[in-house]
């Protein structure tokens, strides 16, 4: 027989957002009994953005600029309804992104 989980993947672009929302929903699932795994730290995606800032010529004048992406993976395994419920009415910070499966 498989073994029900849930698989909680958080996502953002501020590093101290994900780990105040990680440790919320650790915490809530735990408080209802069931097992958690995690969080586990994805590795960090850099998207580096180059761009000219000489208006007209000079091609060594340029500055960068990057977006870090943090992720963070949660596991929980064998969720009782009341954790469902409990993480159903959890709150997170608006600047995380919480995708489920």
């Amino acid at each position: 027989m498989k073994e029900e989980k849930i698989v909680i993947t958080l996502k953002s672009y501020d590093h101290t957002l994900i780990d105040r929302s990680a440790k919320e929903i650790v915490e809530t699932a735990r408080k209802t009994g069931a097992l958690v795994r995690g969080p586990v730290p994805l590795p960090t995606h850099i998207e580096r953005f180059t761009v000219l800032i000489s208006p007209h010529v000079n091609k060594d004048a340029r500055e960068q600029y990057e977006q870090r992406t943090h992720s963070r993976v949660i596991i929980i395994v064998q969720p009782s309804d009341k954790t469902i419920d409990a993480l159903m009415r959890l709150d997170l910070a608006a600047g995380v992104q919480v995708y489920i499966q």
